[in-house]
């Protein structure tokens, strides 16, 4: 629902229950402190995110077999936050050893390996290589349209995919993308969800490339309504939106 601080303020009572319950090895900790992590990293507290990510990711390690599935979380987890962060050769490292895991642990169709192929692509177009990006996305789509995954990550795909044909100026196919992933996201998820901002801001950038200003300024202002609510102020998301805020502003 993107109200990060409730969901901290349960997990750490989770994660104190488990600690007094368990032994400190136990592959449930583990979960537990990737959660928190998690909500470190939605929150852009991204050194909080790495410190509980690491004690996961150690747990996991002394506790199970090397093949097992779940070793692959951690390297998902640490591929977000470095991704956050902006260290994309960290992030598709990560990505990329999560990738070796579920391949050998899970179906050829599994939803995390969609969604494992789509984060791989995602870090190619940010890092400026949109045909690695355009053989991943596919690859992800293929498994999330034809197998019941949920909806909200074939809504990232498409989104994803969206940003890769922005920074590729192919407007009118981004923007395809773009209205596939929102349709999806306006249906599941509240109103002033931060998730819901990305996509805003991302159709703000393109219309200010395509010099529609009334359409991006609407965009813009959604995107920067919601992340004050929802998010901390020193977000990065939030200082980023406000920046083409002022980038738009000044071309009106």
């Amino acid at each position: 629902m993107g109200d990060y601080s409730k969901a901290l303020e349960f997990y750490e009572k989770a994660h104190k229950i488990f600690e007094n319950a368990l032994p400190p090895n136990h592959p449930h900790l583990a979960i537990s402190y990737g959660n928190i992590g998690q909500v470190y990293n939605d929150m852009g507290d991204y050194s909080k995110a790495l410190e509980f990510n690491e004690k996961a990711h150690q747990i996991f390690e002394n506790a199970l077999p090397p093949n097992h599935p779940h070793l692959a979380f951690p390297y998902n987890w640490f591929g977000k936050i470095y991704r956050s962060m902006k260290d994309y050769s960290k992030a598709l490292d990560n990505f990329e050893k999560c990738l070796s895991i579920r391949r050998k642990a899970l179906l050829d169709n599994h939803p995390y390996l969609a969604l494992t192929y789509s984060n791989i692509g995602d870090v190619h177009q940010l890092m400026g290589n949109y045909e690695r990006a355009l053989a991943f996305h596919p690859t992800a789509l293929n498994i999330q349209e034809n197998v019941q995954c949920n909806p909200l990550e074939c809504a990232t795909t498409y989104i994803n995919l969206g940003e890769t044909y922005r920074e590729m100026k192919d407007y009118s196919t981004a923007l395809t993308f773009y209205q596939k992933g929102l349709e999806i996201r306006e249906k599941k998820l509240p109103k002033n969800h931060p998730d819901l901002a990305v996509v805003y801001h991302n159709m703000a950038k393109l219309y200010l490339s395509t010099r529609k200003y009334s359409m991006a300024m609407k965009n813009i202002q959604q995107a920067v309504e919601i992340a004050q609510e929802k998010l901390p102020s020193t977000h990065p998301h939030l200082l980023e939106y406000r920046e083409t805020f002022e980038k738009l502003r000044k071309k009106i």
